[in-house]
């Protein structure tokens, strides 16, 4: 029986890479976002069997499980990849959009973390990849709340990691510097890739070098050799200097 690949955030980006190169290798895939369309369509493409099941995580993630049930699969891989990120200053971002951010990015990685790796364990198979981000690693002005639930996502799925020891299953927390997708029209950016940092990977890279990761027992990766080096040098850098310096950047102009 082919293992099974839940994957959420599906229709475009990340997501859509993860369900191509996990088809390709014999996953039998959950794909999981918003899009109804875009979902089937994708589906429709790939070289395995792919059920699609359409579910908004901001309202729905503790219904996502049972409906997963009543597909007759067991889940192996948890792909945590539903996220989005919002620009601007905290005290001027909608209340309401940046808590439903904060479900998406934080509460539903541990709803479905919850409701799939005790299979895992029991079957002694299987991992989590958890899509986080750079911007989790440091403080990040004008990305505050959206930094904030990337750190937790991180921390999450590192401390899962070593719970996980000797279990048979893993989790890997993956964070990508910049990515042009739809995540930057979403967020408040000019357009996709209009206002993207040196070092920007395409969402294949991503994928590819996080399933190798996962493949490996890694527990934390950021892919694609640039920002690799650039966050190792900004590690080094004190704190307080990180985030003033992060202010300037990340500024919004006018």
């Amino acid at each position: 029986m082919p293992e099974t690949a839940l994957i959420t955030g599906a229709s475009s980006g990340i997501g859509e890479q993860f369900a191509r190169q996990l088809a390709e290798v014999g996953y039998e895939l959950v794909l999981v976002a918003r899009r109804k369309e875009r979902l089937e369509e994708l589906a429709g493409e790939l070289p395995t069997e792919a059920h699609t099941v359409t579910c908004d995580l901001g309202s729905e993630a503790a219904k996502l499980p049972a409906r997963v049930e009543k597909l007759g699969v067991e889940v192996d891989l948890l792909v945590n990849n539903a996220g989005f990120g919002l620009r601007g200053r905290l005290a001027e971002l909608s209340p309401e959009r940046q808590a439903e951010m904060v479900r998406v990015n934080c509460e539903a990685v541990v709803t479905l973390s919850r409701a799939f790796v005790p299979g895992m364990i029991a079957r002694g198979r299987g991992g989590v990849i958890t899509v986080a981000s750079t911007a989790g690693l440091q403080p990040l002005p004008y990305e505050a709340t959206y930094g904030a639930s990337k750190a937790f996502a991180t921390n999450l799925t590192e401390a899962l990691h070593a719970e996980l020891r000797g279990t048979g299953v893993t989790a890997l927390a993956v964070n990508p510097g910049p990515v042009p997708t739809e995540w930057q029209q979403v967020a408040g950016y000019e357009e996709a890739g209009g206002e993207m940092m040196p070092g920007a990977i395409e969402a294949e890279q991503v994928a590819r070098e996080a399933i190798r990761a996962f493949e490996r027992g890694r527990r934390a990766l950021v892919p694609g050799r640039f920002f690799r080096n650039f966050m190792r040098a900004n590690n080094a850098t004190p704190r307080a200097l990180r985030v003033r310096i992060a202010e300037r950047l990340y500024r919004p102009k006018g």
